[in-house]
């Protein structure tokens, strides 16, 4: 029997790079295949050719053993291909139904027969989605399956999934893997997309290595592990996100006294959260994504204005400053999106590294823009922060995703902040980047940096955090010792599973258990 795809000599160029080079490799019918690499190596630009939103300058692309001619994802969704992208396309404001049949209205025609294929689809591969649904009530998780069932919807019989478990908690992830094995089960087969090297492991059937726009091996996950996949991948070992032992100090640097932020309708979106990270403490906030995390941190750097409540950067009040002031006065930013947020795309490198410190030096000499200095600093930040690329003059959309996040952490460092507001830092990065942010973060929290982490990547939580509280319907209801929670913990509370009652730790207040490289500093001093 043929392969379901078969990806033969497929190369690739852009300008000044060969993103993808003799690329290699075949998927059979009803497995799932799961296709690993950094950031850069050419993973996105081969999955946007076998999706016909690109075209290969070289290489032949088979479906069934017949070669494909991929014009665009119309005759991708036609050859029986669907995507399911990182970032869900989905609208709030319509059904689930509305959502499937945008674009594809004529594909079963009135509602009620569309309806009842949407049903038919949920039942058969058990994606517990039902039509009626407004899709702004569901959580993550179903979200995704709604994103499923649309490629679905469409006849697809080769499901492509980039970084489907990104937002997911531990048992999201859990439900998402069984209905891919029920995909499977049917005859679907799945092109898995991911940076989560152990989730790779436990799902897929077969492993592709992409290596600077080539592939260097396709393995059984049966005979390998995440230490040799990473090798495979960047020639080091897999990362640990454990930090040395505690620098936590008595010296705050941001208090937050009852913040709350009225929401449109009866709720609250932010309700009445407290909290305060010392100098040397890194706080992580779990959450899953739209319980009021995103709103958190633009209160905190001045995007939304408080109801009620006080935010104290040192002992100064900044609940009504506005952005800039707050960046002036040393508060770093690294947002959850870094398109929208952090990053002019169409603009140079060295303009990029300036954003939010155009005020401050190098970048200025009196009330003028100091190009020169500028440059300079720029050329500085992407040797210190091994940011790849030819020259600072390419722009931002030029470089792959981990290098966009590196320069946005080396940009936000190299200003030397007292606080670091940091939403998901490593999201979307391959491992050898994610080493780099980590080792970033941990020396600066040694160097007395406060740092409040949010993150979907609970290991990640669990590893760089002193301490870590659970944000559940805009309020702050859990609070755990990192020694000794689990990420099926911080899953439970997060989703509301857990049973113990809001401002309870997961152990005695007074005792910190230690792991391997996460001491407290009564340990450290002998105390």
């Amino acid at each position: 029997m043929a392969p379901a795809v078969e990806l033969q000599g497929i190369t690739k160029r852009f300008p000044g790079v060969v993103a993808n080079r003799d690329v290699t490799f075949s998927v059979q019918r009803g497995t799932v295949h799961a296709i690993v690499g950094e950031n850069g190596a050419g993973k996105s630009t081969l999955m946007k050719i076998l999706y016909g939103v690109i075209r290969a300058d070289e290489g032949t692309v088979k479906v069934d053993g017949q070669p494909l001619a991929l014009h665009s994802p119309s005759d991708a969704i036609d050859a029986g291909i669907g995507m399911v992208f990182q970032h869900f396309m989905l609208a709030d404001n319509l059904t689930v139904l509305e959502n499937v049949v945008l674009g594809a209205e004529k594909r079963h025609g009135i509602a009620d027969r569309a309806r009842a294929e949407i049903e038919r689809i949920s039942a058969d591969y058990g994606l517990n989605v039902h039509a009626d649904d407004l899709v702004a009530d569901l959580g993550v998780g179903i979200r995704q399956r709604v994103e499923i069932l649309k490629v679905l919807y469409r006849g697809a019989k080769i499901l492509i999934l980039d970084e489907p478990t990104a937002v997911l908690v531990p048992q999201e992830v859990d439900e998402l893997f069984d209905n891919l094995r029920e995909l499977k089960s049917e005859g679907l087969t799945v092109i898995f997309i991911s940076h989560k090297l152990d989730e790779v492991l436990s799902v897929a059937d077969s492993i592709t290595v992409i290596r600077r726009g080539t592939t260097v091996a396709t393995v059984d996950p049966k005979s390998v592990t995440s230490r040799q996949l990473a090798e495979l991948m960047v020639g080091s070992e897999l990362p640990s996100a454990s930090t040395d032992a505690s620098t936590v100090t008595d010296r705050p640097l941001l208090a937050i006294t009852g913040l709350t932020l009225a929401g449109a309708g009866v709720r609250d979106v932010l309700h009445d959260i407290t909290l305060t990270i010392h100098a040397g403490e890194v706080l992580g906030v779990a959450g899953v994504e739209g319980n009021g995390q995103a709103e958190l941190v633009e209160a905190i750097m001045g995007m939304r204005e408080p109801t009620a409540g006080r935010i104290l950067l040192a002992d100064q009040d900044i609940s009504d400053w506005h952005t800039r002031e707050i960046r002036e006065a040393g508060v770093g930013y690294i947002p959850e999106d870094r398109h929208r947020h952090a990053l002019l795309l169409d603009a140079p490198l060295w303009e990029n590294t300036m954003l939010g410190h155009q005020t401050e030096s190098p970048n200025v000499k009196g009330i003028w823009v100091d190009a020169a200095g500028a440059k300079a600093g720029a050329e500085r930040i992407l040797a210190e922060y091994d940011v790849r690329t030819p020259s600072i003059y390419v722009t931002a959309n030029s470089l792959s995703g981990g290098n966009q996040q590196k320069l946005i952490i080396g940009r936000e460092m190299s200003y030397t902040p007292r606080v670091l507001v940091a939403a998901h830092p490593t999201r979307g990065v391959d491992v050898g980047a994610q080493a780099a942010i980590w080792d970033h973060i941990r020396r600066a929290r040694r160097e007395g940096l406060a740092v409040l982490l949010i993150s979907a990547d609970l290991d990640e939580l669990i590893g760089l955090s002193d301490t870590i509280r659970v944000i559940l319907r805009g309020q702050l209801s859990d609070e755990f010792d990192p020694d000794v929670v689990t990420a099926q913990d911080l899953g439970a509370a997060m989703t509301g599973a857990d049973q113990r009652e809001p401002g309870t730790v997961a152990d005695d207040p007074g005792t910190r258990h230690t792991k391997a490289g996460h001491g407290t500093q009564g340990e450290e001093e002998g105390q």
